[in-house]
């Protein structure tokens, strides 16, 4: 496969949207309510990179820095958190209100609900924060992984006691195991994917990461920000690129930010889907060995593209390279910037419009996206170095080299 960049381009649809019932402020305040009841909540910082963006050419770059997320190193336990909260809260007949973080772990419910499995099928950063919950909870968890995945995230996972293991298998493969084992043994699924029949849990998993862009649009307020111009967000199912493109959708109306999804060339299911663009949802098979792991995903989340073909303005498929150059720049930015210690799919859409503001032969993408020396670009850096050998063996040793990049 000739790695390169591509995009589709969507017209801002007027008239009737899919609503945003699920996801807008009242939502984000009720869940980020939930999100302070734990005492390990703090506000994970938003990174201002004046001279990064001077030096790509755009006007701001600000990037939310998930790797202080919890003391997990990423962002996902925001949504398995909440989704089991609220699965939780069901199940006593409460409202998630009632169930803060001192109850969800307390002896009288877990009397009051009896013992609990919870499976899902992860890369790594999901089902550690899935895994962390139960534990907290002292309930059980099984954590599928798909073939590749890295060690220190499996280790990771089991030292929050889950019973994980990696499977000959990919990632939406792995999915449909958790699935079955789910439904043969009762367990409860927690998967930030959706299909016919399986909405809820998605849906409050896709809430559960609205925490992170509440927090962001707060802290570009504190800075004098009204709004970015512009939000670039990496997508594997798009759970999470619903949630930032859903809330913001919701706050600032059709003068919302120009919104751009980003995925990898080799697991480009939402860039298919959009290029596409009959209603029907494509999928990516096979391997999908992407050094964007956590994006390696081939069936998108059907939730999620609800939200997406109505909000989002753009899909871009890009290179491997840019997400490794993502992580250097982020890892060495210029004098006076603070470091980000991002991984590969945290990284990547800085990587992808850096690369876009630089290479002249990509002129045409800098165009239809509208980027400039006046552009105010939001990031999500989605994860720390949870594989510290792959962050390693790209930042000191130079594992995918920019310097190989093909010319467009």
């Amino acid at each position: 496969m000739t790695e390169t960049f591509k995009m589709v381009e969507f017209e801002r649809k007027k008239g009737d949207k899919y609503p945003l019932d699920i996801i807008n402020e009242e939502v984000a305040k009720e869940v980020k309510s939930f999100h302070e009841s734990f005492p390990m909540y703090t506000e994970t910082p938003l990174r201002e990179m004046k001279n990064l963006a001077k030096e790509i050419g755009l006007g701001s770059i600000y990037v939310k820095d998930e790797s202080y997320r919890f003391g997990l190193n990423a962002f996902k336990v925001l949504g398995g958190s909440y989704a089991i909260g609220k699965y939780l809260a069901d199940k006593l007949n409460c409202d998630i209100s009632e169930m803060p973080y001192e109850k969800l772990i307390s002896e009288e419910v877990r009397e009051e609900l009896g013992a609990m499995v919870f499976v899902t099928a992860t890369d790594g950063n999901h089902g550690r924060g899935v895994a962390w919950t139960a534990n907290q909870l002292k309930q059980k968890s099984v954590v599928y992984m798909p073939k590749g995945s890295a060690q220190e995230r499996l280790d990771n996972i089991i030292a929050e006691g889950a019973d994980a293991s990696i499977q000959d298998m990919n990632y939406d493969e792995a999915v449909r195991l958790a699935n079955k084992m789910a439904q043969e043994k009762g367990w409860v699924m927690v998967q930030d994917t959706a299909w016919e029949g399986y909405e809820d849990i998605p849906t409050w998993i896709i809430q559960g990461y609205s925490t992170m862009g509440y927090e962001a649009n707060e802290q570009l307020k504190k800075l004098g920000e009204n709004k970015p111009t512009h939000i670039f967000l990496q997508a594997g199912v798009g759970s999470m690129a619903a949630a930032i493109t859903g809330l913001y959708s919701a706050l600032y109306g059709e003068d919302r930010p120009i919104i751009t999804i980003v995925e990898p060339n080799k697991a480009d299911c939402l860039y298919r889907t959009a290029e596409a663009n009959d209603g029907e949802l494509r999928f990516v098979t096979g391997n999908m060995d992407t050094i964007m792991a956590g994006l390696a995903c081939g069936e998108p989340c059907t939730i999620g593209w609800n939200i997406l073909k109505d909000y989002a303005d753009n899909f871009i498929s890009c290179p491997d390279y840019t997400a490794a150059e993502g992580m250097r720049m982020l890892g060495n930015p210029p004098r006076g910037d603070e470091r980000v210690i991002s991984g590969e799919s945290g990284a990547a859409p800085l990587g992808c419009v850096a690369e876009i503001m630089t290479n002249e032969n990509l002129k045409w993408l800098r165009e239809k996206l509208q980027l400039n020396e006046n552009s105010k670009v939001l990031f999500f850096s989605t994860e720390g170095d949870t594989d510290k050998k792959n962050y390693y063996d790209v930042v000191w040793n130079g594992k995918y080299p920019s310097y190989e990049k093909k010319q467009f």
